[in-house]
């Protein structure tokens, strides 16, 4: 995966000289990339003027961030009381089988990334998949592969345009 270092360093000018903003860049990162790569983190730390173990500590922390790749689709499949007695397990199960990975996990072509939660909330319609905030409730191991489908080549990734890296914290875009 790759990243743009216009788009970054936008990103990171727009809260320059803002106290505590290192959140909020990171979010937004993590926005454009999908996840958090080590030499955008670098190159945070280095350009906000941030001890590199403050960046990864904040990367590191809050569970939105990911410091792997994340697939254009994310997945989350509710295992909560009431989804779990209506068969939510299962429908992870058909899930991990159909994407061939295991929750946690992200499919080799970057289409999917699969998780699980405790609770979204809407026990009413369980049990329940959301797929890129879009709730998908009274879901079944048949509606599944139909609802896969329904999501790949929907999205192209955003971050493209860097090849190589050079030295530490710094990146060139292509040509």
């Amino acid at each position: 995966m790759s990243f743009n270092l216009q788009k970054i360093e936008t990103i990171v000018k727009g809260y320059e000289g803002e106290k505590g903003a290192l959140t909020s860049v990171l979010h937004d990162i993590q926005a454009e990339c999908n996840y958090l790569p080590e030499d955008v983190l670098r190159y945070v730390a280095k350009k906000l003027d941030i001890p590199l173990i403050q960046v990864f500590g904040v990367a590191t922390f809050f569970t939105a961030f990911s410091l792997k790749p994340r697939g254009k689709h994310l997945i989350s499949v509710c295992l909560g009381t009431a989804c779990h007695v209506r068969g939510g397990a299962r429908i992870l199960e058909k899930i991990e089988r159909d994407l061939g990975i295991k929750s946690g996990e992200t499919t080799e072509d970057l289409e999917f990334t699969l998780s699980t939660v405790n609770c979204l909330g809407a026990c009413a319609l369980g049990p329940i998949v959301v797929v890129d905030g879009t709730y998908h409730g009274q879901m079944t191991s048949s509606k599944v592969s139909s609802l896969m489908k329904g999501y790949q080549g929907v999205r192209v990734s955003k971050c493209q345009g860097v090849k190589e890296r050079v030295g530490v914290g710094f990146i060139r875009p292509d040509k």
